[in-house]
């Protein structure tokens, strides 16, 4: 195992080095880091200086050697300590101020209510499904990863970013500006972005850093009359809670809920920490899914109009619910890697169930027959049988 009291990892934000490094540096035999993190700092001439590329081959050269690793902001916040202490090293770590720290700092304004997510060396879409989900990002970036990509990703919901470049650097520059202008610009390579439903909003005084998990309320598969419906228009307790868990919401994941009368499944998805998007053809109910949203304080994208043809060129979700149309809705949906269909009518089970099985979901499915307790005159209860409802489900291998 190596050494870990040989190794130091130093934190650089632009600013004075941190306590220790001095010393660190002096003392080293290898001296490894990015290019303009080598040129920034007193390497002495004796060590051997490690331009950072492919990773292993670098670390190879601090076996048996006093060592000093170079990396930016705090080395534990999304850093390179997570990689070291894999191989078995366990460094000294010497911070600087990370560059979400610095961000937050340039803006005056706190950051206990902000959720962090990492786009560097990852898929975009769960990062970017989180700043459609939650009303304040921030979000580390990479090439490829960026300020515009994110920007343009964002289309449909409205999102104001916030794009830090070269934070703590000859460079600097916040610039404030709608997502989708974001998306036609070009940014210096080191960014940090920051999305907000509401920019001129104080967050409120919380408990859990990045903001309540799920907000208050009791659990889910919430009361109908949780939510404003049509004339009984609403996906059903007993049902909901089925569904839910075969959509699997949780925070990076986009979920449809298509035909979705009062959004019920698209609200609860969104309290679970999801990116919502309802679809729904009746303008009545398309502005009732939004109430249904605001009233749960969670962001639901509505978008009118009919299904199949609405589906075309929304973002590719991890799971849809159909909670309303045929056999061919199903089929547009089933690009999903979980499709979820609730059926009243008998006849449409067979149908469904091949559309699924045709887009190359293995399916299973149940039927839900629930009886609610009611009140009888003399105080006692009686059981009230719900309709029947089948739920099909097809999920991808």
């Amino acid at each position: 195992m190596p050494d870990g009291a040989n190794l130091t990892v130093i934190g650089i934000d632009g600013g004075d080095l941190p306590p220790g490094a001095d010393l660190a540096l002096a003392a080293a035999e290898v001296v490894l880091g990015g290019a303009r993190h080598l040129r920034s700092v007193p390497v002495p001439p004796s060590a051997a200086c490690v331009e950072l590329g492919p990773v292993e081959p670098a670390l190879e050269r601090l076996v048996g050697r006093r060592g000093v690793v170079l990396a930016s902001g705090d080395p534990g916040f999304f850093g390179i300590v997570r990689l070291l202490r894999e191989r078995g090293h366990e460094p000294v770590v010497l911070p600087a101020r990370s560059s979400v720290q610095l961000l937050f700092a340039r803006l005056g304004r706190s950051w206990d209510d902000v959720a962090v997510v990492s786009a560097h060396g990852r898929a975009l879409g769960p990062a970017v499904n989180v700043c459609r989900a939650r009303p304040a990002v921030a979000v580390l970036t990479a090439p490829g990863a960026g300020p515009a990509e994110i920007g343009a990703a964002l289309a449909g919901w409205p999102r104001t970013l916030v794009v830090a470049e070269d934070l703590g650097g000859p460079d600097e520059r916040l610039t404030t500006l709608p997502a989708a202008e974001a998306a036609a610009r070009d940014w210096h390579p080191l960014t940090v972005v920051l999305s907000l439903r509401d920019p001129d909003a104080v967050p409120g005084r919380g408990w859990h850093a990045g903001g309540e998990p799920v907000p208050p309320g009791a659990g889910w598969a919430l009361p109908d009359d949780a939510f404003g419906h049509r004339a009984g228009m609403v996906t059903k307790a007993e049902v909901r809670a089925l569904v839910l868990a075969r959509l699997a919401p949780r925070p990076g994941s986009l979920v449809w809920d298509v035909g979705a009368g009062s959004g019920s499944v698209a609200v609860e998805c969104a309290r679970l920490g999801a990116a919502a998007l309802a679809v729904e053809r009746r303008a009545d109910d398309a502005a009732r899914i939004a109430a249904n949203a605001a009233a749960h304080g969670v962001d639901v994208r509505v978008v009118e109009g009919e299904a199949p043809a609405a589906l075309a060129g929304l973002p590719r979700p991890e799971a849809v619910f159909v909670g309303g149309g045929g056999p061919e809705v199903v089929a547009a949906a089933s690009g999903a890697d979980r499709v979820v269909v609730a059926l009243a009518a008998l006849d449409r089970i067979a149908p469904t169930r091949a559309a699924l099985r045709d887009a190359g979901l293995a399916v299973d499915g149940v039927q839900l027959a629930a009886s609610r307790f009611a009140d009888l005159p003399d105080g006692s209860v009686r059981l009230a049988a719900t309709n029947p409802i089948t739920i099909l489900w097809g999920t991808r291998p």
